[in-house]
């Protein structure tokens, strides 16, 4: 088994859900505290602003695969749930001067997920090969 292979089964064992799950929850904090507040620091951003959101959901997409759905069987709920939390990013914008809901930026982030999912298919095949 080459070391690349035995990283990979080590990385996404069912051991390691904690240390995704936790990975996944300093990311929900981080994401949701960005969106939310009037006026998020400069450095963090891409420079534009629907790479930010697909970025951040593509990151929680991986994430999330490793940390409750390791089957692609599975994901079309992974992604219903990550777009619902999109989605309710979006409506508290609405109500947050001077932050404003954008239904692109909803957009920006369902391509985020299908690239975080797209990310971790190969990981996935591989490991059911190897199993």
């Amino acid at each position: 088994m080459s070391k690349r292979h035995q990283f990979l089964q080590h990385a996404t064992a069912p051991r390691q859900r904690r240390l995704w799950r936790a990975l996944l929850a300093l990311l929900l904090i981080a994401i949701t505290y960005l969106a939310l507040v009037p006026d998020p620091p400069r450095g963090v951003s891409t420079g534009w602003d629907k790479s930010n959101h697909a970025l951040a959901f593509a990151s929680l997409a991986f994430t999330c695969v490793w940390a409750f759905w390791p089957r692609p069987r599975q994901w079309l709920w992974l992604a219903a749930a990550l777009l619902a939390y999109g989605g309710a990013i979006e409506i508290v914008q609405s109500y947050l001067p001077p932050r404003t809901g954008d239904w692109f930026d909803l957009l920006a982030d369902g391509v985020g997920i299908a690239i975080g999912l797209a990310i971790a298919m190969p990981f996935t095949v591989v490991l059911a090969r190897r199993r």
